[in-house]
């Protein structure tokens, strides 16, 4: 298939000078052959931020898209993420390797810790493995997900290494307000996972698609403007090229004061889309 032309994105910059687009691709349950297509697909229409982790058992899927993709891989930024299984220092320096190894690439662009497990105390050895990767040159950024302040606030004290990338739950149901303040005033980008939270649910919302209307654009799409004006770094997913392409495509309007207002009283601080509270959540 031909390139399209991407769609004007806007990005976000990092303390250390990663630059993110605003709109990336996320790939949970993206795999196999279907999946290839879908990610090539995706590059094609102009994403240039892929977002996988170990633990969806795709990287394999994710690297070969991106070998086969006739974009240039130094202009695609692939991400992936250390399980809480490999916490332990040496588990999580072959664990990194492995993805590399796993995507068929010389580096990953964007390697982050999924979740911080606190009750095993172990996330900051991952820190310092993931530290010793970027050093080593096989991936080239490094951050976490899931991470609260105090978790950030002690890898940050204890190694003199701010992460540049925090990804977390973030839509409009549960919009992170505190975390997302504590990432800018630290450099870090917030990244929503799950940016249309329950989307079934979401996306019947009467305010949502009031606004929707108002701007002549799906509930996607405007909850997906809400993303980029709110200034987070969005990845959904889409195995559909037509919708990939709108979900991109967002440059066409902008959401006023009211619309942003109205978005903003559908927060909830319990609003998550399932008992995942990093206090205690573990995931291995």
């Amino acid at each position: 298939m031909t390139l399209l032309n991407p769609p004007e994105i806007p990005t976000r910059t990092a303390h250390d000078g990663l630059e993110l687009p605003a709109i990336g691709f996320g790939t949970y349950k993206v795999e196999g052959r279907d999946g290839v297509k879908a990610i090539e697909s995706a590059l094609e229409v102009g994403y240039r931020l892929i977002d996988s982790a170990f633990n969806y058992e795709n990287e394999g899927t994710v690297g070969r898209a991106i070998r086969e993709s006739e974009v240039p891989r130094e202009q695609i930024i692939v991400t992936s993420k250390l399980p809480g299984r490999h916490h332990h220092y040496d588990e999580a320096r072959v664990t990194i390797e492995e993805s590399v190894e796993r995507m068929g690439l010389d580096y990953i662009d964007l390697y982050l810790i999924h979740w911080p497990n606190p009750s095993k105390g172990l996330y900051l050895e991952a820190w310092k493995a993931l530290i010793d990767a970027q050093q080593q040159g096989i991936v080239k950024h490094i951050g976490v997900s899931n991470f609260l302040p105090g978790h950030i606030d002690q890898l940050t004290r204890l190694t003199g290494v701010t992460p540049s990338v925090n990804q977390v739950e973030t839509h409009p149901y549960f919009q992170q307000r505190e975390q997302r303040a504590y990432d800018d005033a630290h450099g870090i980008i917030t990244e929503a996972w799950s940016p249309l939270g329950r989307a079934s649910q979401m996306l019947k919302d009467p305010a949502i698609r009031a606004i929707a209307e108002k701007h002549s654009v799906s509930p996607v799409q405007a909850v997906l403007r809400w993303h980029v004006q709110l200034g987070d770094v969005a990845i959904p997913k889409s195995m559909n090229r037509e919708r990939q392409r709108a979900n991109i495509d967002l440059t066409g309007f902008e959401l006023d004061e009211q619309d942003m207002a109205d978005f903003a009283a559908l927060d909830n601080p319990e609003g998550r889309s399932a008992a995942q509270n990093p206090q205690w959540y573990e995931e291995f």
